[in-house]
């Protein structure tokens, strides 16, 4: 990893945190491709995103003069993404800790470019159904182009070891068919209700559907609480150049893509919760527009003619 960004000895707190801040927007992207394919999903990668940047502003007097930031970075996002997926390991069939068995040594091209794009291309899905270390040396090395000895110094291995786990990754992957598209299903009643009130521009009429305690969620943004902070959400966008959303699903929940009007090839999505007919949370992508990076997005189905 190049590390472009380091703490010097003189930094207080404020420049400490300037520069980590500098550093982890520009990072944001790439560390997303990488928490999303750990995880298996750009929904969750973005919230492991966001946690891991949480946490390391509140860790970032602790780090020692002279730290390389894009390293420390990758490894509070890679530790926070095995975190996640501890957190619900009853999804697969193996435990977590035992996919850390270390691999048998073997060699492994590192600059076999065709196995590159084919990772790339892969369905972000497709990631999780690896063991983690293979997983995480795959991504590295195939989706993010990093040196065998940086991925070894992030993951607490040995260089052959991270041959190996590649090799296999890259063997697996390989076996794999291509994620199928989910099976177009009819959007909710909320969600066309939602989009038909937001394409007219009815601001108020959203404004209504906001519960008291609703929240919002934006990359780059703290998040804010309350129907009346959360109303002026809808403020913004009535100021922005003209968007429309449609009701979609990605990753088995169903989103509302957001594209330029006329309709265009969406630019992110929004992910709204509900609770008895309110929304009590928005999560807006204006912001991380690389989460659609390996989204696959299945259109809601179209009603049936009567």
């Amino acid at each position: 990893m190049t590390d472009e960004v380091t703490i010097g000895a003189e930094a207080g707190d404020d420049a400490r945190r300037a520069a980590l801040a500098a550093e982890a927007d520009a990072l944001r992207p790439e560390l997303h491709r990488y928490a999303a394919r750990l995880v298996g999903s750009v929904i969750d990668g973005e919230d492991v995103v966001q946690d891991a940047f949480a946490r390391a502003f509140t860790r970032i007097g602790a780090v020692s003069p002279g730290t390389p930031l894009r390293p420390w970075l990758f490894r509070i996002v890679h530790n926070r993404a095995i975190d996640a997926l501890r957190q619900r390991r009853t999804r697969r069939s193996e435990p977590l800790e035992t996919a850390f068995a270390l691999a048998d040594a073997g060699t492994v091209d590192p600059e076999d470019a065709v196995m590159r794009q084919e990772a790339v291309r892969f369905a972000v899905a497709r990631f999780a159904e690896l063991p983690v270390p293979q997983r995480s040396t795959v991504i590295l090395k195939d989706v993010l182009d990093e040196s065998l000895a940086d991925i070894a110094a992030l993951l607490e291995l040995s260089v052959d070891a991270v041959k190996a786990h590649l090799a296999r990754g890259r063997a697996r992957l390989r076996s794999m068919s291509e994620t199928q598209s989910e099976v177009p299903r009819p959007a909710s009643a909320e969600a066309l209700n939602f989009a038909a009130l937001f394409n007219a521009q009815d601001w108020a009429a959203l404004r209504r559907l906001l519960a008291e305690d609703v929240r919002l969620r934006q990359a780059r943004r703290p998040e804010i609480s309350g129907a009346a902070q959360v109303g002026r959400f809808f403020t913004y966008y009535a100021e922005y150049p003209r968007v429309g959303v449609e009701p979609a699903r990605l990753e088995g929940r169903e989103i509302l893509l957001v594209s330029d009007e006329p309709a265009s090839v969406p630019a992110y999505f929004m992910l709204l919760e509900w609770r008895d007919g309110r929304i009590i949370m928005i999560r807006d992508h204006r912001y991380a527009t690389y989460v659609m990076d390996g989204a696959v997005v299945t259109h809601a189905a179209r009603p049936a003619e009567p």
